[in-house]
């Protein structure tokens, strides 16, 4: 069953399939006719079809935008395809009603073929389930053994310089990816199986004290999202064939404890000490475990949505563990089901004790401050662009280092975090001392710089 759980979702033979068997069921519903009368019972299909088009997509619309059901807009790519798939499922329902036979059964089994393409589609626009395995959350990578990884013998500079003289150690080509269990030692904290990147640096015998990356996937979802959905491990993999097999170590824990959890980061009744599982027993582990640097300079916290708003919470308020915060879709402030629901149910309705995690309040509370914010949304994304704006600001009062962008043609997806992402490694890794890549934010062909106050360019 291996082979199946691997098999890509959004790319591949199986979206392809399922494309070509939609199309062969629908060319067989029209071919597939009475021999009299044909043309007026396929013209009302078709009519019923569009009928079912225009009101799933104002259901659809209504629901995303209106009643806000899901938080975030689906934005009008999503919501389009959406309506498409149901009128054409609307469509075969009027021609199993108005057929018999062969033709019944086509219409009904190209139904099941639409909707799944449908979904596939969906899918493909939101870069969230890459594989069959994922859709199942079956583990995507295996797990680590901690007794390979050794602990860091030399600095990033020692490297370089060993680079420079053709002498660096025996390394693998790429990077590797591994699941590994973060024990809740302090917090107690029901988390679920995190996920790492070693990068060939860090995988040799002597291994250059590297920088960190945490990052934190969106909710729902689990932490490997961040390398099959965010493609992390492959970016950093190729930014470490260009620079001698350097690269962040990226950590990606879990914040939440359950796919429909919302921790909100914090440490609450409701959920457990997911604040303190994150910045105390997460970081213990990483220091002891990992060959990685101890200075909040080489330290970032990133995140998706949900872990967007996260890491900006986490990052600023705490300035010594993270030197750099990146937020990708990140929102005002941490809710679960509402503002007044959030604040009754895990402060018992203290909104003093709320406003305690709310991102603005928590960078002007630490203020000034010398860390680096780097912030993405989609350009489809206006209610994550409003977010960024706000936080961006007062990040900028703060003294911070600040970068907002706007991802061109994505939207709330893991397309935005993957181009957001990129420009994101170069800069850390400029920041960090692991080397330079001639290139300015403004090189980055998909996004557009909004607002910046940073002197930073990976030039």
């Amino acid at each position: 069953m291996d082979w199946f759980f691997k098999t890509q979702i959004i790319a591949g033979w199986l979206p392809n399939t399922v494309l070509a068997l939609t199309v062969i069921g629908l060319a067989a519903v029209v071919i597939l006719r009475s021999k009299k009368g044909w043309i007026r019972p396929l013209l009302v299909q078709i009519g019923i079809g569009l009928i079912g088009f225009a009101v799933g997509g104002l259901v659809v619309w209504l629901l995303s935008d209106v009643f806000k059901v899901f938080g975030v807009s689906l934005g009008w790519v999503v919501m389009t395809t959406i309506a498409i798939g149901l009128g054409v499922a609307t469509a075969l329902v009027a021609a199993i009603v108005q057929s018999k036979g062969a033709r019944r059964a086509v219409a009904a089994v190209t139904i099941v073929f639409a909707l799944i393409y449908c979904g596939i589609s969906v899918d493909r626009i939101y870069g969230e389930y890459t594989t069959v395995g994922s859709l199942f959350g079956v583990p995507q990578f295996s797990k680590l053994d901690e007794s390979t990884v050794r602990h860091a013998s030399m600095s990033v500079d020692q490297w370089r310089k060993l680079a420079k003289r053709g002498r660096l150690p025996s390394m693998p080509r790429k990077g590797e990816v591994h699941s590994v269990r973060i024990d809740a030692t302090t917090s107690g904290f029901g988390a679920r199986t995190a996920n790492v990147y070693l990068p060939p640096a860090a995988l040799s015998k002597t291994p250059p004290a590297l920088p960190v990356m945490v990052v934190l996937a969106g909710q729902p979802g689990s932490p490997d999202r961040y390398f099959s959905a965010g493609q992390l491990g492959v970016m950093l993999n190729a930014y470490a064939a260009k620079h001698d097999g350097l690269a962040p170590i990226a950590v990606s824990p879990d914040q939440n404890g359950a796919l429909v959890h919302n921790t909100l980061c914090s440490d609450t009744k409701v959920y457990g000490n997911a604040e303190t599982y994150l910045t105390r027993d997460v970081t213990s582990w990483v220091k002891r475990t990992l060959p990685v640097a101890r200075s909040a300079d080489q330290w970032l916290i990133g995140g998706f949505s949900q872990g967007g708003t996260c890491a900006t919470q986490l990052g600023a308020a705490y300035p010594s563990i993270y030197g750099h915060i990146f937020s990708a879709g990140g929102e005002i402030e941490p809710t679960d089901g509402g503002h007044r629901k959030t604040v009754d149910r895990f402060f018992d309705g203290k909104e003093k004790e709320f406003d305690k995690h709310v991102p603005i309040n928590i960078i002007k509370a630490h203020a000034p401050s010398t860390q680096t914010w780097f912030s993405a949304a989609g350009q489809w994304d206006g209610k994550s662009q409003k977010n960024q704006a706000a936080i961006s600001k007062a990040a900028m009062d703060a003294g911070m280092s600040t970068t907002t962008v706007v991802v061109r043609s994505t939207g709330h997806d893991w397309h935005t975090v993957q181009a957001g992402m990129e420009a994101q490694i170069d800069m850390f890794g400029t920041e960090t001392g692991l080397g330079r890549t001639h290139k300015s934010i403004g090189d980055y062909p998909r996004l557009e710089v909004i607002a910046a106050n940073t002197n930073n360019e990976n030039d």
